[in-house]
């Protein structure tokens, strides 16, 4: 019997990656079962699933730390994606690991992300039972919600990564295990997401008026350069080379651009994300997440209507917080005025 294309695909995996990086064809599998693609191995099949899914979509319309900028330039959750993948597969790419992993889990890592950016997401934890984390609710996304509750049943590598993409404000090499992706191509998005934002979010806060280049710490500027491709081009040769040195089989950095690297994320919390300016609208966009939850509790056949369901597939208030999480900064200001603002009368 001939070869399928995607045997084919496997095999050049097999001779072309590097021994630490995770082929295709060892994959854990899936939750339920399904036929491979006879063109596509598992990863890039996954890869293109997240790309047409709506949640994938809708990032778009999230705020990644501006609230629904009016500049065409500002980032999007949606860019920030798109960013963050292209760094985790350059990355991905010099160390010879396996790229549709990596792109897979960078294109799905924030789909559970909340409107509003983290200000939504810290909303969602304080109102709802058992609280709110995006990483726990991107897995969901991609288990559960999509494709009217069957999930898109993604691989185990591509779940895990997403699952553990996320650090807070925590170590980026963690030596935490149980806090890491377990495999590198997972770990390379972690990493990645921080490259990419420490260096978007600068940007747009420059563009906003937040910041000054001038008030960017000298020690980084000295370490990493004063422009924007500058200081990741500094980042990532800094991992691949680093990682490379050491055996190739565990990520590493120069301390200095690691350090540098922390200093940014500090001055990006202290200068632009607890900013008031930056902040005083995120009050409002609180109200409008606590109000809608509170509404939906009050009427849960209005929000079944909504949903366009006959019954809940979970407790109320889970439902509830995955409609909300799952809802643009648009939708979230419409359906607000819609529900709690009068409306013109209209002359008939």
């Amino acid at each position: 019997m001939a070869r399928t294309i995607r045997e084919e695909l496997e095999e050049r995996e097999s001779l072309i990656l590097s021994p630490f990086a995770t082929c295709s064809s060892k994959t854990k599998g899936r939750q339920v079962f399904e036929e491979e693609c006879p063109l596509r191995p598992a990863f890039q099949h996954d890869r293109d699933r997240i790309i047409h899914s709506k949640s994938f979509r809708r990032l778009k319309h999230k705020t990644q730390v501006f609230l629904v900028p009016a500049g065409d330039h500002y980032r999007t959750r949606l860019t920030h994606t798109l960013e963050v993948s292209q760094v985790a597969r350059t990355i991905s790419k010099a160390l010879r690991l396996n790229e549709d992993l990596t792109e897979a889990i960078s294109l799905g890592h924030d789909l559970g992300h909340t409107p509003f950016g983290h200000a939504g997401e810290d909303t969602l934890n304080e109102i709802v039972p058992g609280g709110f984390n995006h990483a726990d609710q991107s897995l969901r996304v991609v288990e559960l919600l999509e494709r009217d509750g069957k999930g898109l049943n993604l691989t185990f590598e591509v779940r895990d990564g997403i699952l553990k993409h996320s650090k807070g404000k925590g170590e980026i090499l963690c030596e935490d295990s149980s806090e890491m992706a377990s495999t590198l191509e997972g770990q390379v998005v972690r990493v990645a997401d921080i490259i990419a934002y420490v260096n978007h979010d600068i940007d747009d806060a420059i563009r906003g008026g937040v910041i000054s280049q001038s008030d960017i710490p000298e020690s980084c500027v000295t370490c990493l350069g004063d422009t924007h491709s500058k200081r990741i081009n500094v980042m990532v040769n800094s991992l691949v080379w680093e990682t490379l040195r050491t055996g190739g089989g565990k990520f590493s950095m120069s301390k200095d651009v690691l350090g540098a690297i922390y200093a940014l994320r500090e001055f990006l919390w202290t200068r632009v994300y607890e900013n008031e300016t930056v902040h005083a609208d995120f009050h409002k966009a609180a109200k409008i997440l606590k109000d809608l939850y509170e509404h939906f509790m009050n009427h849960p056949k209005y929000f079944l209507t909504l949903i366009e369901n006959e019954s809940l597939y979970d407790s109320l208030e889970r439902c509830v917080c995955d409609f909300l999480a799952g809802m643009t900064d648009r939708y979230a200001f419409t359906l607000y005025e819609k529900i709690f603002l009068p409306l013109p009368w209209v002359i008939r």
